[in-house]
């Protein structure tokens, strides 16, 4: 246990789970995540002992055989994977937004056909916004669905889905103008289908095609892909909720979730950071002392412990916030926002403080240099947060008259 990050106010049950994940970690990703990442190779192994561990199911309700642990519980969760390999969270996290949006917004039918099989990780889940033109306008969205009698027909290409080879459920918002007025907001005419398909790559069922992966600078290891669907036909009880217009809403529903996700991603990556950071500071001398003796090197470990505790206590926040139910969406900005820009920052300190081993790949931080960036993308860009959040600012501190 870390001085740094430190959560109060959790649960036996809580604190049990959080400390049966760091041993995880310790044992099982950090040994292996550099080499694996080098490799680009998925890391099999663990996923089979997340699964294991019942952490598929971690948010999951118990009635569905899930652990019906909280949000928080599985940001913290999150923290502690992305300190041992920030790809490793990335696979449950397009997952567990899937799950939470079946969990708040599917029908009976749809919870008692998927979430069992999903707790138990048989089942794996991936989501779909994005498309090769749209970056951050999601209302400019032009994949579609169009009544065919009792079935959808659903025709686009879609970009950057995470899980997208290795998933078995895509949870997919396309265009769908059935029953709204001419002039009716693009909001209002967006629908979200739950494709089911084979795992791998090429054409996984009729009509949809998985291309390869993707190639990164970072976050590898984990599937990044397209998908394209062309002539896609799925029947009427693949909406979610099972009425269309309905999408927009399930998937910002559910990217909360999503951005409280990556804030905890930034968290566990900036701490690895700094533990190597401070490591290596006592570890390497010059001018016949550790460079940890140093006052500038000094000024950079207090500044990245600040960041480090600050970006916790955010995510922390958000993740109470909407366990609560509350509206969180300014929290979940705030923290993914400050998380992802300070892990951005904490990585290049430790990067710094390494000097010329950083830019080795025998060195760990390396990795984490190419893998941060990703976070200041993922669910949102910075510009994203900020106008949600001054947004909802303007909401609270409205003048009167």
């Amino acid at each position: 246990m870390t001085r740094l990050a430190q959560t109060h106010g959790l649960t036996d049950v809580q604190q049990e789970i959080l400390s049966t994940v760091r041993d995880f970690v310790d044992k099982e990703i950090l040994p292996v995540a550099t080499e694996l990442e080098h490799r680009d190779e998925y890391p099999t192994q663990i996923v089979e002992g997340l699964k294991e561990l019942g952490l598929f199911g971690l948010m999951i309700p118990e009635e569905y055989g899930g652990l019906g642990e909280s949000l928080l519980t599985y940001a913290l969760c999150v923290e502690e994977l992305s300190r041992g390999w920030m790809s490793v969270s990335g696979i449950v996290n397009t997952h567990f937004i899937v799950a939470y949006m079946l969990k708040q917004h599917g029908t009976q039918e749809q919870k008692d056909a998927y979430l069992p099989r999903m707790a138990l990780g048989e089942v794996r889940g991936a989501f779909s916004m994005s498309e090769p033109a749209l970056g951050s306008d999601v209302s400019a969205i032009t994949s579609k669905a169009a009544r065919d009698g009792d079935e959808y027909v659903l025709t686009g290409q879609k970009m950057w889905l995470t899980n997208g080879g290795t998933s078995s459920l895509v949870a997919v918002l396309v265009r769908s103008d059935e029953g709204q007025p001419q002039d009716a907001p693009p909001h209002r005419s967006m629908t979200t289908f739950l494709i089911e398909k084979e795992p791998g790559f090429g054409e996984v069922r009729p009509g949809l095609t998985i291309p390869g992966k993707i190639d990164k600078m970072g976050y590898k290891g984990v599937d990044t892909t397209e998908m394209i669907m062309d002539g896609l036909r799925l029947p009427a009880g693949q909406v979610l909720g099972g009425a269309t217009g309905r999408g927009f809403y399930q998937m910002m529903d559910g990217v909360e979730v999503g951005r409280v996700n990556v804030a905890a991603r930034g968290c566990g990556v900036a701490r690895r950071a700094f533990e190597l950071g401070i490591s290596y500071a006592q570890e390497r001398h010059t001018f016949g002392r550790p460079i940890a003796e140093h006052q500038a090197i000094q000024f950079k470990l207090a500044e990245m412990a600040t960041k480090v505790e600050a970006a916790h206590a955010m995510m922390v926040n958000a993740a109470r916030k909407k366990d609560s139910g509350e509206r969180n969406d300014l929290e979940a900005g705030m923290a993914k926002y400050l998380a992802s820009e300070y892990c951005k920052e904490v990585v290049e300190d430790a990067f710094r403080i390494h000097g010329g081993y950083g830019f080795s790949k025998e060195y760990e931080i390396e990795r984490l240099y190419r893998e941060a960036p990703m976070l200041l993308i993922g669910e949102g860009t910075a510009e994203i947060q900020k106008m949600i959040i001054g947004r909802r600012l303007l909401e609270e501190y409205r003048l009167q008259g």
